[in-house]
This record gives structure tokens, sequence and C-alpha cells, in this order.
């Protein structure tokens, strides 16, 4: 690989915050506000940033203890049986599928969320109207525009890719700093225009959709599945651990990135808050720039909007960046089908960024029958179960390491990595089972893992042909 393709510390870190904070800082304050009442937003956070850095170090740790495994958590999975047996191969594919298709669904909440966004400027990308009817469907003038917003940017940023990854990386690097220093604006005026008569009642019920009533600890749990979308995409450094120029970056650009990400989205989801009354948040299709409004009119709220749109841009681009790489460096495991291995002269995996678009072309559907936030609370649910697995396996892993003693010569680092390891795996457990308490939310988890069953025939008739080979050549 050309050094061209080498990513440095802050590019990496880029992309570390570049995708963590994405569609979630835009859109979760509502989210948030919808799932739990102010005590509750403010528990979950509390909860999930101890569990999201313990799982950040164990990223780190295994970055530089198991080097030679690249390419997300996912990749872990086959360490965690005898290596080359069919229970290793599939546990590695199974992950990898599920934390794939995860980043599909998470490129789509982006991009999504770009086009609500864009709608700042271009109010018909709302409109109700009908544009036509198809026997006794009737498509809406704005869900049908939203598509062509989405499908031009999800293919446009494909091209911008093909470039070249570093350049891709640099434009990536360039749209997070814009977007961190709008971000730290809203915050300095969130600060002066706070009211606090807005987060009360701190503790207050909420209803869900049956009509059940939820309590404080209840809606925490609730409310930790919103949270936890916006570290997704924390492990992006450890993902192209292999293109690192340093190994130590991964853990440091990991670490730093997170910590980032997280001042930004406590501090502007708590200021949102106490700029809007909840029921006026809930009902936000654009959160954000309904509160910057409330303080700087119309035009702070299209100078909010540009810098949402610069932002998101840049977190397509390198969302779209990881994606592709997931299958490619889990078929350089042997995790998928050769097919993945497939470069261009620039070293992209091509037939993986193709294959990957295109089925994010297909969840960009969703938005032609549902509204924008609709359309991104139904992904990030999704999406969000898809990773906890890979979290859970990477920090089951590192426990297997730190109680074998494996990589491990000084017993007090052993130590500290075992707890560090076992807050993170109850912590994963925890948000897993509270996502999947939901009847509806665990039976397309379980639809959304089981359809990588229908690929891993290939992928194994694949290895009997190789074992074959193997035998004949050694008889």
């Amino acid at each position: 690989m050309g050094n061209s393709n080498k990513l440095g510390f802050w590019v990496l870190t880029a992309l570390v915050v570049g995708n963590m904070v994405g569609s979630g800082i835009f859109m979760l304050p509502r989210s948030l506000s919808e799932a739990a009442s102010p005590a509750g937003v403010m528990l979950a956070w509390l909860f999930t940033g101890i569990g999201v850095l313990m799982i950040a170090l164990v990223f780190g740790n295994l970055a530089i203890r198991k080097p030679n495994l690249t390419g997300g958590p996912q990749i872990y999975a086959k360490e965690l049986f005898k290596p080359g047996s069919d229970s290793s191969i599939l546990s590695g594919f199974m992950a990898s599928w599920g934390y794939w298709i995860g980043n599909v669904a998470g490129n789509v909440a982006i991009i999504t969320t770009f086009a609500g966004y864009l709608s700042t400027f271009f109010p018909v990308l709302t409109s109700q109207a009908e544009w036509f009817t198809i026997g006794g469907y009737s498509l809406k003038v704005g869900n049908g525009l939203t598509f062509i917003v989405c499908t031009i940017l999800l293919w446009g940023t494909h091209f911008i890719i093909l470039r070249g990854l570093e350049s891709a990386g640099k434009l990536n690097f360039a749209a997070t700093a814009a977007k961190v220093t709008g971000f730290l604006l809203f915050i300095i005026v969130g600060l002066y225009t706070f009211d606090k008569t807005n987060i009360l009642p701190m503790v207050e019920t909420r209803l869900g959709d049956s009509g059940q009533t939820f309590g404080l600890m209840s809606q925490v749990n609730n409310a930790a599945l919103v949270t936890l979308w916006a570290f997704c995409g924390l492990e992006s450094a450890v993902v192209f651990a292999s293109r690192a120029k340093r190994k130590i970056d991964v853990k440091r650009a990991t670490i730093v990135g997170l910590f980032i990400a997280l001042g930004i989205y406590i501090g502007i989801s708590t200021l949102v808050m106490g700029m809007l009354d909840q029921n006026t948040l809930i009902s936000s299709e654009k959160p954000l720039i309904d509160a910057i409004q409330t303080v700087l009119g119309p035009v702070g709220g299209k100078v909010l909007a540009a810098i949402g749109l610069v932002s998101l841009f840049g977190s397509t681009i390198g969302w779209v960046m990881l994606s592709a790489e997931v299958p490619y460096q889990a078929a350089k495991q042997g995790l998928f089908l050769p097919a993945f291995l497939k470069e261009n002269k620039k070293g992209l995996p091509i037939f993986s960024l193709v294959l990957t678009n295109g089925i994010a072309q297909i969840f960009i559907f969703s938005t032609v029958s549902k509204s924008i936030s609709g359309a991104f609370d139904f992904i990030i649910i999704i999406a969000t179960l898809a990773y906890l697995v890979p979290y859970f396996i990477a920090s089951v892993y590192q426990l297997k390491l730190v109680i074998k003693g494996e990589t491990y010569n000084n017993n007090k680092s052993r130590m500290i990595d075992g707890i560090i390891a076992a807050v993170a795996t109850i912590y994963s457990v925890w948000v897993i089972v509270s996502g999947t308490s939901d009847l509806k939310t665990f039976i397309l988890g379980i639809v959304l893992l089981s359809s990588g069953i229908f690929f891993y025939g290939s992928l194994k008739k694949k290895r009997a042909r190789e074992k074959e080979q193997k035998a004949l050549l050694s008889a």
C-alpha cells in the first residue's frame, strides 16, 4: 500500500470525531426528550459516557496488543474460538455481517439528516403536496425530492472517495474542524440563553407507543440506546488500524476523539433542553436550528444549518470510507468472500465500496414513505443494536486475554485491563437487554443478524474446497 493511503494521528482523530459527531448531534436532542425526562437524559449520558470510555480503552489496548487483527471490533469474534475452526469463522462472519449492515444503516441516518437540514434553505423538501399516484400509493413532493437529494449525496461521496483515501480523509478533517468550531459557538450562545424552566420538571413520566408509562429508570434504559448512537463510530480508528502510520496513533486518536465528542454531545443536548420547551423539542424535525432561531432568528438558523450541512457531508465521507473498509478487512481475515478483496489502482476496496453503497441506496427508500425524523428513529435503533454485538465481543476478547495472561508481563496492567474489560462487558450487556426489551426491535435485530446466514453458505463452500485442495496436495 502506498504512503498516500496511510493515515496520521490527526486524520484518524478527525475520522473518530467526524463519525461520532454526525447525524446524532442534530437529531438526538429530540429523540432523547421523547424517550426520557431531563433527569433521565442526564443519567443516560453519564452511564453511556462511562461505558463507552471503557469500550474505547478496550479498543485501544487490543489495537496495540493484537496489531495483526485489523478491520474493526467484529474481527475479534473469530479469536474467541479455536483459530481456523468452523465456530471461529462463523462467529467472525456473523459479527462482521451485523457490523457492516449497521454501518450501512448509519450512513443512511446521516444522509437523511443532511436532507432535513437542507430543507432550511429549500422548504419544498418537507412539502406534503402529492407529486403523483401509482395504484393506491401517493408520493409526496417532499419525500420524492428527499430521496433524490439523498441519492445524489451518497453517490457523490462515492466518487470523491475513489479519488484517493488520503484526500478523502483530509476533506473529512476540514469538515470536522469546521463543525467543531460551529458547535463550540452554539454552546457559547446556549450558555447565555439557557432557561431552566424549560427542563422542569426534571423527572416526569413518559408514555410508550401502546400507552404504557415509564418511570425514571425505565427512561434511562430507553435513552441509553439512543445515547449510544452518539458514539457509534468510536471504533473508526480501529477499523483503519492497518492504514495507520503508527499503531499507537490508533489508541490515542480513539481516546482523544471520544473526549471531544463527549464534550460536544453533553453540552449541546443539555443546552437545547434549556433553549426549547419539552413539547416543542419533541415535535421538532431540526431541533438545533429551532433552538438557535429562538435567540438569533432566521439568520442564525441558516448559519447553523450551513454548518450542519458541512458537518454531515464530512460525516458521510467518513462513514462511507469506514463501511467499505469493514468487509474488505473481514475478507483479508478469511471471514468474507474473496470478491470483497478486489481493489482499484489506488488500493481502494472497489467491490466493497460499490456493494456497500448499493445496499445503502435500498435503505434510502425509507425516505419515500417516512418523515425525516421517522426514518432516523427507525434506522438508529437497528444500527445501534448491530454495533453492540461487536462491542460486546471485543470486551469479552479483552477479558479472555487478561484471564489467560496472553500478551501480559505486568500484573498491574493486567488487573487494570481486566477491570476495564469487565465494566465494558457489563455495559454492553445492559444496553443490549434494554434495546431488545421491545419485541418489535428484538425481532428486527434478529432478522438483521440472521440474514447473513444466506451469504455464509458461499463462504463455507469456499472453505470446504480449500480444505480439499490442501488434502490433495499433502497426500
